[in-house]
């Protein structure tokens, strides 16, 4: 019993002939390889086939597992509502992945609802596996926005949940791979298209799931990818067994990439469990970013971590004075602080980042405070705690934080974007009271028309209202070394 097999699949509606209208035949390699599956999967004869899909409901900190007895579903959408498929969830595996995640901390579960009637990503699998002979129930479940660890965790509590049910189940990770293929095609080019299509299919093809980790963000993004996190949460419920890995096909037809690889698993093998393997990279790496930290990002991290901790922010006229003299809150410890932090005064941003994904930012375009000491305590505990795009950060959380912090320079009046360098400059642009501002040298930012763009967004600002341009260059206190993306706020 347990998890029989598992497989990578696209899911292009095309390929269903009342959709396709004959355009299926132009990916006839990716048809055979989905046949193949499909009988596999029927000679397992498994119970249930456990269905992640990035097209149904999805949250950006949740994973939502589809709730009820069953749902339908057709290719309506696509102009063929006769092909449809009623089918019955696995209720009891449901509520046995929810209580394992609940116990370990993962959030996922029923909640959240919003539409119930099985999305292509779930139907396009299950129109080649009905094909064919068997009964299995099916789990359906939803990818979200949380770091690529999460993921590879669900995969390990959905593994674990069949275990304990006795069930033979067999996993179908659902994802088309990059969008950015041709030029030509309809979302365009970008060098990290095809780059993503090789990475997956040799890692996936040799059941390297180790690699799966190396994709940051930024790339993924780029390589407009749909299908990455559905096949970490099918690499986590293989963790720790031996794989025989097999790459079926990949074809590029229409500028998307559709990749087929089947997984059959093995006795334990200590050496394929890498989430642990990565904690302890991760580990490591922390470690090191700590001791590249410089008072600046020093004195941001030491504070978050002290109003987190105890639940307040110590400004007291006592507690700067300590401060100031080079000592913590407690008067304990001495430490040489830079002249710069204690008399100079400057606008500051304090970044906070989880996993490469940001979690919290906050900052002043001018200062607000006595000193940048204090302006960078004060941006960070709002960072940390009042940033309204995410939850205050909890206390588990700050040994995996990396925090960078710029400091402004006094910005200057320009007369047009042809002075402004998107790596050198940031940008504020002024309509009346509204004003918005944009760091420099942000990942995803190539041209000063974003540059602006982007700005202008932040303060609401509309494509044809007339602006002042301003711009500055700032000090950047990075141990991470990372750049940061354009999510920051005022």
């Amino acid at each position: 019993m347990g998890i029989l097999a598992a497989y990578m699949v696209p899911h292009p509606p095309m390929i269903v002939p009342g959709v396709g209208r004959g355009r299926e035949t132009d990916i006839q390699e990716t048809i055979r390889a989905y046949e193949q599956v499909a009988k596999e999967i029927s000679a397992l004869q498994p119970e249930t086939i456990v269905i992640t899909s990035p097209h149904a409901v999805m949250y950006a900190d949740y994973f939502h597992l589809s709730p009820g007895k069953g749902a339908h579903g057709s290719f309506a959408r696509f102009g063929d509502p006769k092909t449809a498929f009623s089918e019955t969830y696995d209720q009891e595996l449901v509520r046995k992945i929810a209580a394992l995640a609940e116990d370990r901390g993962v959030p996922a579960g029923v909640l959240g609802e919003r539409d119930p009637e099985l999305d292509h990503g779930v139907l396009v699998p299950l129109y080649f596996i009905r094909k064919h002979p068997g009964n299995a129930k099916i789990v359906r479940i939803g990818l979200s926005g949380l770091p690529l660890r999460e993921h590879y965790r669900l995969g390990m509590i959905i593994r674990d949940a069949v275990n304990a049910l006795g069930r033979k189940a067999v996993f179908v990770a659902s994802g088309d791979l990059s969008h950015k293929l041709r030029a030509e095609g309809p979302y365009g080019f970008a060098p990290e298209g095809p780059e993503y299509d090789r990475r997956i299919m040799e890692f996936c093809g040799a059941g390297r799931f180790s690699e799966l980790f190396g994709f940051t963000e930024t790339f993924c993004r780029k390589a407009a990818e749909c299908g990455h996190r559905s096949f970490v949460i099918m690499a986590g419920a293989l963790d720790g067994l031996a794989v025989e890995a097999q790459a079926l096909s990949h074809e590029d037809v229409t500028g998307v990439g559709y990749g087929i690889c089947t997984f059959h698993p093995g006795k334990p093998d200590d050496s394929r469990c890498y989430l642990e393997a990565e904690l302890a990279k991760e580990k490591r790496q922390m470690e090191e970013i700590r001791k590249r930290e410089d008072a600046y990002v020093r004195l941001a991290r030491e504070t978050v971590e002290n109003v987190v901790r105890k639940g307040r922010y110590s400004n007291t006229d006592r507690n700067k004075a300590a401060w100031s003299s080079g000592q913590n809150e407690a008067g304990t410890e001495s430490r040489q602080t830079p002249e710069e932090l204690r008399k100079a005064r400057a606008g500051v941003f304090v970044s906070i980042h989880k996993e490469g994904q940001l979690r919290g930012c906050i900052g002043t375009i001018s200062p607000v405070h006595a000193n940048i000491g204090e302006e960078i305590r004060s941006n960070a505990v709002k960072a940390a705690t009042q940033d309204p795009r995410f939850e205050p950060v909890r206390e588990e959380e700050l040994t995996q934080l990396t925090y960078k912090v710029d400091v402004l320079m006094p910005p200057e009046r320009i007369s047009g974007p042809e002075q402004l360098d998107v790596r050198r400059y940031g940008v504020i642009v002024t309509n009346g009271m509204r004003r918005g501002l944009l760091l420099p040298d942000l990942e995803g930012v190539d041209t000063v028309e974003q540059q602006i763009r982007i700005a202008r967004e932040k303060a609401g600002i509309g494509p044809r209202e007339k602006i002042a341009l301003e711009r500055f260059e700032v000090i950047r206190h990075d141990p991470a070394g990372a750049k940061e993306e354009q999510e920051h706020d005022l």
